[in-house]
């Protein structure tokens, strides 16, 4: 995994700041780059090279499911906006999933040199350092990252809005890039808590470990657990993420909870 994800970085760096095109996928917040394609092709080859029966899962590339308990979930570039944009707030995410269920992740930040990595049960480090969540049990005392995107349903849109504007009204400060610094950021204290109205499973399964071994809690905002299983028909819906500590988490999901029954 860390191999996978230092050679991905390279080639992001390679390619960061160079970016002249690019293609739309399923909506305007949604676009491909040609390093996304070479990032990924480059993480699938080190892993089936090393583990060919494991499944694998690739944001441009969709499931290989090879009937192995294993499942190998790649993000090639989380942040591909910013990265086209020249913004450096971007990405690789990698994570193993047993059963579907979250094992062992990484997350490299190429331009800040930062590796954050899990291992169920054994925590959670940056660049070997292990590191927590935020101890803050105030809302008004932390900064929090709140996103949202591109929504063909208006409803769904009004009622993320409305959710941002209660958040607004009781943290600090709101932040977002939009990607996976705002999930490690959260895992390492920075960031008290984190919410996100729109993400992929590529997006979410890895920060998830990182964030509940820095010993937070991360669910959807109805305060569900994650079901990550997958198959070819539904390994892209979408997701809703929460993550803080436990105090701050659940002050979090009573809030949205109570929004959505008002």
């Amino acid at each position: 995994m860390l191999a996978a994800l230092r050679d991905a970085g390279k080639i992001l760096l390679d390619n960061f700041g160079r970016i002249t095109s690019y293609e739309e996928k399923e909506n305007q917040s949604s676009i491909v780059t040609k390093a996304d394609v070479e990032s990924e092709r480059m993480i699938m080859q080190i892993i089936s090279g090393a583990f060919p029966g494991h499944n694998l899962l690739g944001e441009e590339t969709g499931f290989q499911n090879k009937k192995s308990e294993y499942t190998w979930v790649v993000d090639p570039i989380d942040g591909t906006s910013n990265f086209a944009a020249g913004i450096p707030w971007f990405g690789v995410i990698i994570c193993l999933l047993k059963n579907y269920k979250p094992q062992m992740a990484g997350c490299y930040l190429p331009v800040q040199e930062k590796i954050y990595f899990a291992e169920k049960g054994k925590g959670t480090t940056l660049n070997g350092r292990p590191v927590w969540v935020s101890e803050e049990n105030k809302l008004r005392n932390i900064l929090m990252s709140y996103s949202l995107d591109y929504s063909e349903d208006p409803e769904k849109t009004t009622k993320a809005m409305q959710f941002m504007q209660h958040l607004v009204q009781r943290v600090r400060n709101i932040r977002s890039t939009n990607c996976l610094i705002d999930f490690c950021y959260t895992a390492d204290g920075k960031l008290g808590a984190c919410a996100n109205q729109t993400t992929k499973v590529w997006d979410i399964a890895g920060p998830v470990l990182l964030i509940e071994e820095a010993g937070g809690v991360a669910t959807t905002l109805q305060n569900q657990p994650f079901d990550f299983s997958v198959a070819e028909e539904n390994y892209d819906r979408n997701f809703e993420i929460v993550a803080s500590n436990k105090i701050l988490h659940a002050k979090l999901t009573a809030l949205f909870q109570k929004l959505t029954k008002g």
